[in-house]
């Protein structure tokens, strides 16, 4: 066992990590000190620093991460148009190096010489947390108590939380994992493995089924500078209010829920369900206002792009050098997404009804098939026959 003086355990108080916290103060006889990152997980922070302290924990660190999460992770993760496997807005995924991050600097800040985590042996947290501790802090050593502990279930920890009288919300007739922050809550796990039975309605908190949302359709109007969502219906509003309102319209009527079975990093698949409102809104207006800002080549190029970053994101390599670089490359690609995009909330369904900017690549002049003095439309043989040319070898090659 690794010579170990003080630990910084990421700490959200649930089952695993509150089993953790004295499991780990009983196997490695060492200081604990809890870390929780606020990243808009509402009433879960309640309660934590007694919940903590009663589990064997010196201290707590509760850090407010929210803004930082979505100016900084989030809105970039919409900027990029990272999606994984074409459905999933990793809302997890893009949490973990924020998190991540600010424990290493509670770890160098208290002195500790080592960090520990929550992740399971067979998820893709475990990857996402360790490759962001090993980027920052080379030496650090990790625990990861679920890789060599003698639980092998959730129902195992949820025994030995009984045991030794840790309070859980988790309970063998509802096992399923939850995670939740500003961006979105996941379920997976227990009830939700057989990828066949549909998610039960009453885990989902963020939305409102079709069936019971509005029959009324909101509209509304998102503005954007360089990228950025930055007001909603003219009203200029900080990320995390922003974020914030979008996430309560948007769940209102119906929208942001996703059933996928995706591949996990280490090799395997699995299910997940996840509600993620207001940055599904974001992802339709964003592209909507670049149909009318970005060139046809940079879109393209970004494009091409966001499916590496989703990659990157997803694998855990936020701060790895191509993620940086490339990050670079779709910071500077914004500069011109600039404007206004008013759509329509119906029913889990969101339509663009109309873009505008000051930076628009759109012409009516060129568009309009109305009589023009701008396109000369017997210029477009010429460019049909060059190419053609390859098409029309290939041809005469067959016979």
């Amino acid at each position: 066992m690794q010579d170990i003086k003080k630990i910084v355990l990421a700490y959200s108080g649930g089952l695993d990590t509150s089993v953790m916290a004295k499991w780990i103060k009983e196997t490695y006889k060492c200081e604990i000190v809890a870390f929780t990152a606020d990243i808009g997980q509402g009433a879960e922070l309640s309660g934590l620093e007694e919940k903590a302290l009663s589990t064997g924990c010196s201290s707590i660190f509760v850090e407010d991460l929210r803004d930082e999460f979505v100016r900084d992770y989030v809105f970039y993760a919409v900027k990029a148009k990272a999606v994984y496997e074409g459905c999933y807005l990793l809302g997890t995924s893009v949490a973990r190096p924020v998190i991540a991050k600010r424990q290493i600097e509670i770890a160098q800040k208290v002195g500790a010489d080592a960090v520990a985590h929550g992740a399971t042996g067979k998820g893709n947290d475990q990857v996402r947390f360790e490759l962001t501790y090993y980027s920052l802090k080379p030496d650090i050593k990790v625990i990861a108590p679920w890789r060599n502990w003698p639980f092998k279930s959730r129902t195992d920890c949820i025994n030995y939380a009984k045991e030794h009288n840790i309070p859980v919300t988790a309970t063998a007739a509802k096992p399923y994992s939850m995670d939740a922050n500003l961006m979105h809550i996941s379920y997976e796990g227990g009830i939700l493995e057989d990828p066949w039975a549909p998610a039960p309605e009453d885990i989902f908190l963020l939305t409102k089924s079709v069936e019971k949302a509005p029959k009324v359709a909101t509209e509304l109007t998102l503005s954007f500078e360089r990228g950025v969502p930055v007001a909603i219906n003219g009203e200029a509003m900080a990320p995390v209010a922003l974020l914030t309102r979008l996430n309560e319209v948007a769940g209102e009527n119906g929208i942001g829920r996703v059933d996928i079975v995706e591949n996990r990093f280490v090799g395997m698949k699995s299910r997940g369900v996840y509600e993620t409102p207001g940055v599904t809104v974001l992802h339709q207006a964003h592209r909507a206002l670049e149909s009318i800002t970005l060139d046809r080549e940079v879109m393209r190029l970004r494009d091409g792009l966001s499916i590496k970053v989703a990659e990157l994101i997803y694998n855990g390599f936020w701060f790895a050098p191509e993620f940086q670089h490339i990050k670079g490359m779709i910071e500077g690609m914004m500069q011109p997404v600039t404007g206004d995009v008013k759509l329509r909330l119906y029913k889990g369904n969101v339509t663009t009804l109309g873009r505008r900017s000051p930076n628009s690549l759109y012409s009516e002049q060129l568009a309009t098939f109305e009589a023009d003095q701008v396109y000369n439309q017997a210029d477009a043989e010429g460019f049909i026959k060059l190419n053609a040319l390859r098409l029309r070898r290939q041809a005469q090659l067959r016979g």
